[in-house]
């Protein structure tokens, strides 16, 4: 039998990937940090009260103001600890107990022994208290309305523990083989969202031509761009312009006459700006299916916010234009799907009821929203009556856009 001790260093490999540092945007929810933003863009702007009509020159004087303002984040990804609920309090106890095990370490008498016990015991007990404080606390809170994003990332966080699937470092190619390099995981990627984001369904090709509407449409108004931005939620990802839609919340009437302006420009040219042309596109496991598999991922595209506000300007004017038939739940004001598996579960309890058979059928198309054929889209609208100006602005929103795909091992080439 041979026996012997071996001493080995273990060194943990550095990942390469570089950690991107964003914002802290979510700070000018607190009135004072937006009141700060604001005066600090006032000055970067020489005391103009109306901001820039370039949108270049704007978007760079709010970003290098909201990082001198509300500072930046070191980028990486935050982990809920179990010590959340430590307050000052807690922190001084545990600080008094520590220099008090030092002083009985360095002199062990009875006297520093029972003050080193006693402290323990205290901190126990402030412990006990202050944690049972904080579970209050947070129960109240998720009764309420805005308690909902935390008890989101709390089932978020208990789904993580058991798998974490945000840090997935290995894939399967189209054969079933496993890749595990950066390159190759990034190439996997890249090659499966153009496939499907490029892909159209199979469809009959229309041979019938369809006379465009030339027709003169109205500026947008400011009451429109007020409308838009209301609807707009808040606390959402930010896009590569990494300017979210919480600054026009903040600069109020002042960011309602640029993006009035500047909204105006871009009907007018039919071009908008290049920036927001970018996007991230981020895999999502659906929490089903093999998660080796890109098929069993969700890609959720990060774009520019305020390209958002716009689409949904567009969007405003395109409802009043468009008639969509009664039958039309998802994606329509003042409905939901909801309603309609409601109105399915009354037609079945009547049949039910009079002891008859019901017959239904069920279409789900594979992809679907991922696979709108272009050529189609323009076809609708040109047959529902829809100006041409709106048509060719629908189309530059298309026209040479940009993404790359966010994976654990980093981004890929757009």
């Amino acid at each position: 039998m041979v026996v012997c001790r071996i001493l080995m260093v273990c060194k943990k490999k550095r990942s390469k990937i570089g950690i991107e540092k964003k914002t802290k945007w979510w700070k000018l929810k607190k009135e004072e940090c937006c009141r700060e933003f604001r005066q600090k863009l006032r000055q970067a702007l020489r005391g103009q009260v109306v901001l820039p009509d370039n949108w270049e020159t704007t978007a760079e004087v709010i970003r290098e103001t909201g990082r001198k303002v509300l500072g930046v984040s070191s980028g990486r990804r935050k982990e809920d600890k179990e010590t959340w609920w430590w307050n000052e309090e807690v922190q001084d106890s545990i600080q008094r107990k520590r220099l008090a095990k030092k002083k009985w370490d360095m002199d062990r008498t009875e006297e520093n022994r029972q003050e080193y016990e006693e402290l323990q015991r205290r901190l126990k007990r402030e412990v006990s208290k202050t944690k049972q404080k904080a579970y209050d606390k947070l129960y109240t809170r998720l009764d309420t309305r805005e308690g909902e994003k935390d008890l989101y990332r709390l089932a978020s966080q208990r789904d993580r523990d058991g798998k974490d699937v945000q840090q997935v470092r290995v894939i399967k190619d189209r054969d079933g083989r496993v890749l595990t390099s950066e390159e190759s995981l990034q190439r996997r990627w890249k090659e499966y969202f153009e496939e499907l984001m490029n892909e159209e369904n199979e469809r009959e090709k229309r041979v019938e031509g369809v006379n465009s509407v030339e027709q003169k449409v109205d500026k947008i108004r400011k009451d429109e761009v007020r409308k838009a931005l209301k609807r707009m939620k808040s606390g959402k990802a930010v896009g590569p312009d990494d300017i979210p839609v919480e600054v026009w919340k903040c600069l109020g009437e002042a960011a309602v006459e640029f993006l009035t302006s500047l909204f105006n420009r871009v009907l007018e040219s039919e071009r908008m700006p290049e920036e927001w042309r970018r996007s991230v596109l981020v895999p999502i496991f659906k929490n089903k299916g093999d998660v080796q598999s890109c098929s069993n991922y969700r890609g959720i595209k990060l774009m520019s916010h305020t390209m958002k506000l716009w689409e949904r300007v567009v969007e405003a004017r395109l409802r009043k234009v468009v008639e969509i038939c009664e039958q039309q739940y998802g994606f329509m004001p003042r409905k939901s799907t909801t309603d309609a598996i409601f109105a399915l579960r009354i037609l079945m309890e009547k049949y039910r009821d009079g002891q008859r058979e019901l017959h239904c059928v069920f279409v789900d198309l594979e992809k679907v929203y991922d696979r709108v054929p272009r050529e189609e889209l323009w076809y609708c609208m040109w047959k529902s009556g829809v100006a041409e100006k709106y048509v060719r602005a629908v189309q530059d929103m298309y026209e040479r856009s940009r993404t790359v795909v966010r994976c654990a091992v980093g981004c890929t080439v757009s």
